[in-house]
């Protein structure tokens, strides 16, 4: 019998970016709603992680009290989408998906599961909400841990941790800005 070691559990955790600017008030209430359903959505306490489009309907209830939009299916009526180009009589012709928005705040939300940092979709989103109308707040809630099968051993990329040292990076870099706030969730 082999035995694979245990990992240790890493609770739900978030940092904020730029590191030199106070936190925003709903900071504290959002990362809440991550750790209030824990249980069913973390990384470390999971045997097998979910999907994004599992991990949304999980905190949807309590992401639309705080009065956050969320997209309720892939169907184009279930969608939430941002504009990024206006053409002609102000109709919006380029536009993103996600996952949820909260008008008051200025602020989208993108959660990233398997292709968090695997599949670079944390550059895409990172990208995609610097060209969004409006937005100044980016939260990004990744996988503390992403566990995934390589010729049939069980390999862990550290998205999280990964994530957060790219936001530190592109944040303490003096020759590259961000146009909004970034609130960074392990999930």
């Amino acid at each position: 019998m082999v035995l694979v070691p245990q990992l240790k559990r890493i609770p739900i955790r978030y940092q904020t970016f730029p590191r030199t600017v106070n936190p925003p008030e709903f900071a504290e209430k959002v990362a809440k709603i991550f750790r209030d359903h824990e249980q069913q959505i973390s990384t470390t306490i999971l045997k097998k992680g979910l999907t994004s489009d599992e991990v949304l309907p999980v905190i949807r209830g309590d992401l639309e009290k705080l009065g956050f939009e969320c997209e309720k299916s892939k169907m184009a009526s279930g969608k939430i989408n941002r504009p990024v180009l206006f053409g002609e009589n102000g109709k919006t012709e380029v536009s993103y998906d996600i996952d949820a928005s909260h008008p008051q705040w200025h602020a989208v939300l993108e959660v990233e599961a398997g292709r968090a940092w695997k599949g670079n979709a944390i550059y895409r989103d990172l990208i995609r909400a610097s060209i969004m109308v409006g937005v100044k707040f980016l939260i990004l809630a990744v996988p503390n841990r992403y566990k995934y099968n390589v010729s049939g051993k069980i390999s862990t990329s550290t998205d999280y941790k990964n994530t957060r040292d790219l936001a530190d990076a592109l944040y303490g870099n003096d020759s590259f800005r961000l146009p909004y706030q970034l609130m960074l969730i392990g999930y």
